[in-house]
């Protein structure tokens, strides 16, 4: 999938058609006023305010005809640069504009607007020359957003949309978004028995029996990975005191995004993330350089507010576990311990069938804590480390945690969708606020520098990436369920069906037993539709030699083994994580 705004003529394209999308909009609902209509990952939107008329998906046809009529006629889009004196005359009838244009500095901003026709915006551009490049397009769909994204301001019409140069690219993305929404991890969730969201909880999912196995298998292979990897595990409460996080800096820093709670007369949040957990843990006892590097991992539970508008399945919730853990070590161990972090993250995503690209994201311009010169070093060691790890890594300036410089892994699916979920953060800032450190071998104290660091970055997150990586067709050693039994006919081939789907179950295969009254074809199909791997087919010839009938997932093909035969395939296809 294209990222529309990293690709100049793409996000020019795109730039260009929310302004056809504006002036359509105004010829079909002439009182219609507009707030933004910026470029986006994923095409194009434009917030508008109607009144009390509301836009449906249904109108989104009228509107395409109306900016094809406009693209045909062919007008050029011209620029023209103002004072704000000159802006606020031009807008003194749009209170969105005037809004945009009182909080512009004048000094450091050129303000200009855009004309095509009898259409003007607002906009620093830049725009394609005329409106007769805009020629396919496809206006997606239709949402509410608050206007500045304030709960407490007015409901925005958001119309979202896509734009491309040739009529090929447009149908290609618009079949990619087919798929992606049969994939949709919400739809498959519901359909597979995985998880629910309740109005009781919004963003506080609930896992059901089949995700609590998928849920589980995940975890216990995070803890088997982690162990060969030498990582010893802790656990830390959800809940501690607000002294805590104003010594973390959390409580300046990130107290908007925290659940807090009054006991014993003393303030306690919700922990928003394990760090300090962890750092308590670490300071519990004393350190030899010798133990150095210690490698503890957590999974933990934590709690952020988040919008009611961003909560999105298991994407965006109000509590998720963190796959955690925090390195303590001396300086002259960072690069080894940061190489060898990049090479398991690497083997974990190989073994998901996931490609990744690595972004250096580096100091925050305001929000940060720590020296300017020990960001820089730490943005160097990292760059470094990556490059020695043989990965290339892109610089995200700005985007670093408060707390250090971090390497994003941003992951890509079977549709080539980016998702961001590993990272590694190098933090000398939270061991100099905790005040913790290790006995070096001349006997004085010295301070360990920390990672922090995620895999999966989310449990649930990642199981949504995965539910729409596979499109709920996980493989064997992941799916809930893996064999499906079917009797060819209940009356008679019932027995030889529980016999088999005992032994199976015996030996730690998770099996289901079709003992329904129905159609072979229909069951099969039943089957394929719940995204079982593999569906044995036992009837009078199977019942007789003592073998095992199945069939793969999407084939056609029987294939006929014996007992042993089959368990032997089983085991290795589950111990290969194929």
């Amino acid at each position: 999938m294209k990222n529309i705004k990293e690709e100049e003529r793409l996000s020019l394209l795109n730039h260009s058609c929310a302004h056809l999308l504006a002036q359509a909009v105004k010829h079909l609902y002439p009182h219609a006023l507009f707030w933004v209509g910026p470029v986006i990952e994923e095409g194009f939107y434009y917030d508008i305010d109607l009144g009390d008329e509301v836009l449906t998906e249904e109108d989104l046809p009228k509107i395409e005809k109306e900016m094809k009529k406009l693209a045909k006629d062919g007008k050029r889009i011209v620029r023209q640069e103002l004072s704000k004196e000159e802006a606020l005359s031009m807008f003194q009838n749009d209170p969105y504009k005037l809004d945009l244009i009182e909080r512009m500095d004048e000094e450091n901003q050129v303000i200009s607007c855009y004309t095509q026709g009898d259409f003007t915006d607002l906009c620093r551009g830049p725009h394609v020359d005329t409106v007769k490049e805009l020629k396919h397009f496809k206006l997606l769909k239709v949402s509410g957003a608050y206007w500045k994204g304030d709960a407490k301001n007015k409901v925005l019409q958001r119309v979202y949309g896509i734009c491309f140069d040739t009529e090929e690219e447009l149908n290609a993305h618009l079949t990619f978004l087919e798929e992606a929404k049969k994939r949709d991890h919400r739809k498959l969730g519901r359909e597979l028995d995985l998880f629910m969201i309740s109005d009781y909880g919004p963003g506080f999912p609930f896992f059901l029996p089949k995700g609590m196995i998928l849920r589980n298998i995940l975890e216990n292979f995070w803890y088997e990975e982690h162990t060969k990897e030498g990582y010893e595990f802790i656990k830390t409460p959800i809940m501690l005191s607000r002294e805590l996080w104003e010594v973390s800096g959390h409580w300046e820093n990130y107290r908007e995004n925290m659940y807090t709670s009054s006991i014993d007369e003393k303030e306690f949040a919700i922990k928003p993330m394990n760090c300090p957990g962890g750092m308590l843990v670490y300071k519990n006892s004393l350190h030899s350089y010798k133990e150095l590097p210690i490698r503890c991992g957590e999974l933990g539970q934590v709690h952020r507010h988040e919008a009611s508008g961003a909560l999105n399945g298991l994407f965006r919730v109000r509590t998720f576990t963190q796959d955690d853990a925090h390195i303590f070590m001396r300086e002259d161990q960072i690069e080894e311990e940061i190489i060898r972090l990049i090479s398991f993250i690497d083997r974990v995503y190989h073994i998901f069938g996931l490609e990744y690209d690595i972004e250096l994201s580096t100091r925050p311009e305001d929000k940060f804590i720590g020296t300017i010169e020990s960001w820089n070093k730490n943005e160097a060691i990292l760059q470094e480390a990556c490059h020695k790890a043989g990965r290339d890594c892109k610089i995200n300036p700005g985007d670093g945690a408060f707390y250090g410089p971090k390497l994003d892994f941003h992951i890509r699916d079977s549709l080539g969708r980016v998702w961001q979920c590993g990272t590694i953060q190098l933090d000398s800032n939270l061991p100099e606020r905790f005040d913790l450190t290790y006995v070096d071998k001349d006997g004085t104290k010295k301070r360990p520098i920390m990672l922090h660091r995620v895999i999966f970055g989310s449990i649930e997150r990642f199981i949504g990436i995965l539910i729409e990586h596979y499109a709920g067709a996980f493989p064997l050693w992941l799916s809930p369920v893996q064999v499906n039994v079917i009797p060819v006919n209940v009356e008679y081939h019932l027995d030889y069906a529980k016999e088999v789907y005992s032994s199976l179950k015996a030996l730690g295969f998770r099996v289901e037993l079709d003992e329904r009254n129905e159609k072979l074809g229909y069951k099969m199909r039943d089957a394929n539709m719940k995204k079982v791997p593999i569906s044995l087919i036992l009837g009078a010839k199977e019942q007789e030699e003592g073998t095992i009938s199945y069939r793969m997932r999407g084939s056609e093909e029987t294939v006929t083994v014996s007992k042993d035969e089959f368990i032997h395939f089983l085991q290795e296809q589950v111990l290969a994580k194929k």
